[in-house]
């Protein structure tokens, strides 16, 4: 619930996110992160690699507020309680730049199409939040990717050899905004 402003009186500052994602194993992760290095350096970005532990693929964000929202929680993680799907595969093969603010463009891994399991998964989750009254405010499409870096320089799409992982599990997050501090709040085992 957000509470309307008063003249004089700035509504609160997000200190916390929620969201769901699926994160690569450690094999994947550090090939990742390789990839990040070597990439950044290739195309002259200044922006350091996020950390391995950091890399994962956002399925839904679900908000930031100023503290956490218990209510879209516990929401949450009963739709992901309901959430029946055997692992799958995911595979990315380009790298990019995606827009943003211009000192703060996100460089990214992402698939030439493909995934479709993993889209598949991501709706089904979708559904799952809309039947416990999550709001979700997915104003563009599903890009699956992995954001390795930002940068003010933008990078236009290029191949890299493929990063393959098999997706065992999902997790609830909760982002404490400014401190690159995260919390695992649930996990579920596919299959």
């Amino acid at each position: 619930m957000t509470q309307a402003s008063f003249p004089g009186f700035a509504p609160a500052a997000a200190t916390d996110r929620l969201f769901l994602a699926v994160f690569p194993d450690g094999e994947a992760a550090a090939q990742i992160s390789a990839l990040a290095a070597a990439q950044c350096a290739r195309h002259g970005l200044r922006g350091k690699p996020l950390a391995p532990g950091r890399l994962h693929v956002t399925l839904f964000h679900l908000g930031d507020w100023a503290g956490l929202r218990q209510d879209v929680v516990d929401a949450a993680t009963r739709a992901a309680a309901r959430m029946r799907a055997a692992p799958f595969e995911v595979m990315f093969d380009r790298v990019a730049s995606f827009d943003g603010r211009r000192d703060k463009l996100p460089f990214v891994l992402r698939s030439d199409g493909g995934n479709a399991a993993l889209r598949a998964f991501r709706a089904d989750l979708g559904a799952r939040l809309g039947e416990e009254g999550v709001r979700l405010s997915e104003a563009t499409g599903f890009e699956p990717h992995v954001t390795l870096a930002y940068d003010a320089r933008k990078v236009a799409i290029g191949p890299v050899a493929p990063v393959v992982w098999r997706v065992e599990e999902f997790v609830l997050i909760h982002s404490l905004l400014g401190q690159t501090r995260r919390l695992r709040l649930g996990r579920w085992a596919l299959g």
